[in-house]
């Protein structure tokens, strides 16, 4: 596993405000080697499979309220069903496919084969061809504009990013 990768992707997170600890975790966790505790993101570099799943899980922590990163833990997916009908789980894929472009990162790296539930080809094909997926979310929860509203806001379009953190 890629060290300098690990080092890349862990330093964005943290220089965007989300708290990265490297430790040993001896529970079993969702994803191979992260856990998110109370906001912070949880690295066991031995356990850690997939370096691309830091970004996923770290957008997972990015697209949730302040007041819900606080409390945080585990298994996000499951934790509550309000995760599901909020769309989270569709802005993390998207936060996390703009941090690729950001970080200029392969996004095969994080929409790996062994994630996604059989779906990660979909995932590349659609980014790859142009299509961008949940961007609405995204830009509802004030991420990112879509091509006109960031031609109306002087910004660039998603993938780019006006902020990396829910307000």
């Amino acid at each position: 596993m890629s060290e300098h990768l690990i080092h890349t992707i862990t330093q964005f997170i943290a220089s965007i405000g989300i708290p990265v600890v490297f430790e040993t975790i001896k529970a079993e966790t969702f994803v191979p080697g992260i856990l998110i505790n109370k906001g912070t993101l949880v690295v066991d570099e031995d356990r850690l499979l997939y370096p691309g799943d830091l970004l996923h899980e770290a957008g997972h922590i990015a697209v949730a309220f302040p007041a819900d990163r606080e409390v945080m833990y585990g298994d996000i997916g499951a934790m509550t069903e309000k995760n599901q009908s909020d769309g989270e789980e569709m802005m993390a894929i998207a936060w996390s496919y703009a941090a690729c472009v950001h970080l200029n990162i392969d996004p095969a790296i994080v929409f790996h084969p062994y994630g996604y539930k059989g779906s990660s080809d979909w995932y590349l094909e659609q980014y790859g061809s142009g299509n961008m997926l949940y961007l609405p979310l995204l830009q509802w929860a004030g991420f990112c504009y879509d091509a006109s509203n960031a031609e109306k806001n002087g910004a660039q379009p998603y993938p780019a990013m006006i902020r990396w953190l829910r307000k």
